[in-house]
C-alpha cells in the first residue's frame, strides 16, 4: 500500500490538468500516508476485525486516487481526456473517510493511559453499519480496558444482544464471547 502513496504524490507531480484537485489528492494521501505508518508501528495492539475491513477499503481509494492522478499526469500524453469534477470530490471525499477509519481505529485500539473514559465517536464507515463500530468498539474496551470500563462494555454488548438477535450474533462474529468469558472468569 506504501507503493501507492509514493505513486499517487509523484504522479501529483506531474499533472498537467486540474492541478488544483491532484494538489488536494496528494495532500490527503500523504495525510493517510502518516497514519497508515502509525497503524504498521502499532499492528500489535490494533483490533484485528475492523482493522482488516478498513485497510481493504483503504487499498481500494487510494487504487482510485492513483487512477484519476494518472489521467491527469503528463506521461500520459493523450490528446482529449475529460475527467469530471464530480470523480475528484469523490475521490477526496472516500480519502477523507479513509482518514477518519484509520484515525478511529488508531483511537479505539490504543486507549489513553490517563484514565479519561472520552468517547471515541464513530468512524465514517459508521454511516453504513454503525452498531458494527459499536461493537468494535466495546470488544476493544472489553479487551484491554480498567476492570470498570471493561465491566460497563460486557453490560453494554449483554444489552446489545438482549435487544437484537442481530446485534447478538455479530458480536459473535466480531470475537466478543471470548473476551465476555474471560471478564466472567476474573470476576
Amino acid at each position: 500500500m506504501n507503493d501507492k502513496q509514493g505513486q499517487v504524490t509523484k504522479a501529483a507531480i506531474e499533472v498537467h490538468s486540474n492541478e488544483q484537485e491532484c494538489q488536494d489528492i496528494k495532500t490527503k494521501t500523504e495525510k493517510l500516508s502518516g497514519l497508515l505508518r502509525q497503524a504498521a508501528r502499532s499492528s500489535n495492539d490494533l483490533y484485528e476485525r475492523p482493522t482488516c475491513q478498513i485497510i481493504d477499503d483503504t487499498e481500494q481509494v487510494l487504487d482510485k486516487a492513483l487512477t484519476l492522478i494518472f489521467k491527469c499526469a503528463n506521461g500520459l500524453r493523450r490528446i482529449f481526456t475529460i475527467t469530471p469534477v464530480a470523480a475528484f470530490r469523490k475521490t477526496s471525499q472516500q480519502l477523507e473517510n479513509s482518514i477518519g477509519d484509520v484515525s478511529w481505529l488508531l483511537r479505539v485500539s490504543t486507549p489513553a493511559d490517563d484514565g479519561d473514559n472520552e468517547y471515541l465517536g464513530l468512524p465514517p464507515r459508521a454511516a453504513n453499519e454503525p452498531i458494527l463500530c459499536l461493537i468494535w468498539e466495546q470488544i476493544t474496551i472489553l479487551c484491554s480496558g480498567s476492570i470498570d470500563e471493561r465491566s460497563d462494555a460486557a453490560a453494554s454488548l449483554v444489552s446489545l444482544a438482549c435487544d437484537n438477535d442481530r446485534y447478538g450474533k455479530l458480536i459473535i462474529e466480531e470475537g466478543g464471547v471470548i473476551p465476555l468469558l474471560k471478564l466472567a472468569k476474573e470476576g
